[in-house]
């Protein structure tokens, strides 16, 4: 998810009364995090969505940082101070419905006046924003991790299969994935960088043909299935022998991008943005990508990195907030703000030309056959304040070498366990 800095605007709306946002019916107050690139698209679009809609004014209210922007979120819905419209992340989407301070969605999304029927939406990417049936908001686009890889960095360990092609064939399993890791390693090169959260230990599991790690009522049940034990084993030995380098923890001035554009790690997982990163570069063409491997050589569900559109419950702009709302979510709408080197993968249908016009990466189609079968963040894991975090730092330490795949999904199960409480 795009974390980046972003023009400060004042949120100071707590001499409004009421719910917050606009001032009044025809104003919609919307906020979201994003880096400059990204609020400039935004801002074009609140320019042509006023050209469509002359009586409603949109204001763009974003903040600084991810890290700042949800507990800031948070304290404005309490206070009644909180925008009409706003992002929330998949990482603490569970949480803002579970506070009661958003709209129930679902009869405005299958009213006439709606362009985001539930049905437009690939099911998968709802996540905690589904409950019992209810929507409380709707992934605005998606980003399925991929396994970007380097050509370059393939041949210089003597790789002479393209992983793409053996994915076509179905013959893209694990055993050949682990065996070209081995000889980038071997070469003196990273074989595989991964970032440190949910979608990459859970990825793992449903690529190994695994079990969710949560049970139908939510409880934590990883560690008490042998297979996935010993799954999460095999993942922390390929990090703690240094095949595989966790992204996150790589210095300042020699990062994962840095080392993934001079040639020296074999694949990073990472979401259709990285076009923007191996396009600057120089190089492009050097880059494709290819779905998780499995087993058998088959594709499998994989993590996809969602944001939501949520609508203040107590908005005084009922009516314009979900105009906003559906026209930005729309087909129409994922296309203008995603077209023309857009970072990110729609998640409505009707949309996915964005995705394939450029014809980069050779193998675009990738990004939506694995957003078509993916998942977003488990609802039972979302929906806890800090329990997503939590695990990932158990996962560090397995990483790290300092406990095994036992210990770390115990560790794992305790925090869910404690958090349910």
């Amino acid at each position: 998810m795009a974390i980046g800095a972003a023009s400060a605007l004042t949120i100071g709306l707590a001499a409004c009364s009421g719910g917050g946002g606009g001032t009044d019916a025809n104003t919609v107050v919307w906020s979201t995090w994003g880096t400059a690139e990204e609020l400039t698209r935004y801002q074009d679009f609140n320019k042509e969505f006023m050209k469509r809609h002359p009586d409603i004014t949109v204001k763009l209210q974003p903040v600084a940082s991810y890290e700042e922007y949800h507990s800031k979120l948070l304290a404005q819905l309490a206070s009644n101070t909180a925008p009409d419209v706003f992002y929330v992340g998949d990482d603490k989407m569970g949480q803002f419905v579970d506070s009661g301070r958003l709209m129930p969605l679902k009869e405005l999304m299958e009213s006439k006046d709606s362009q985001t029927k539930p049905d437009d939406f690939f099911p998968g990417l709802f996540g905690a924003a589904e409950q019992d049936g209810e929507y409380y908001g709707a992934p605005n686009d998606s980003n399925p991790d991929v396994l970007w890889y380097d050509k370059t960095a393939l041949a210089a360990a003597g790789i002479t299969e393209d992983p793409a092609e053996l994915a076509e064939q179905g013959e893209w399993t694990t055993e050949k994935y682990l065996e070209m890791n081995a000889k980038l390693k071997d070469a003196g090169l990273t074989g595989s960088m991964f970032w440190n959260y949910w979608a990459t230990h859970w990825s793992w599991l449903s690529s190994q043909g695994l079990p969710a790690p949560y049970d139908e009522s939510g409880a934590f049940t990883a560690n008490s299935d042998p297979a996935s034990v010993a799954a999460i084993g095999e993942l922390g030995a390929q990090f703690q022998d240094g095949t595989f380098v966790v992204a996150d923890t790589l210095p300042d001035g020699a990062g994962a991008d840095s080392v993934f554009v001079t040639h020296k790690a074999g694949f990073f997982v990472q979401g259709r943005y990285t076009i923007g990163t191996v396009q600057t570069a120089g190089e492009p063409d050097a880059y494709d990508i290819v779905r998780w491997p499995t087993l058998d050589g088959q594709a499998a569900p994989t993590g996809v990195a969602v944001s939501f559109l949520a609508i203040n419950g107590k908005t005084k702009a009922k009516d314009a907030a979900f105009t906003f709302w559906t026209e930005f979510l729309s087909a129409e709408g994922q296309t203008f703000r995603l077209e023309g080197g857009g970072n990110a993968v729609p998640s409505i249908k009707g949309a996915d030309d964005v995705v394939l016009e450029d014809g980069y990466p050779a193998h675009a189609q990738t990004f939506l056959d694995m957003r078509d079968i993916g998942f977003t963040n488990y609802a039972a894991e979302a929906r806890v304040p800090g329990l997503s975090t939590g695990i990932s730092d158990e996962f560090l330490k397995l990483y790290q070498g300092k406990a095994d795949a036992q210990q770390t999904l115990d560790a794992a199960a305790a925090l869910a366990e404690k958090s349910g409480k």
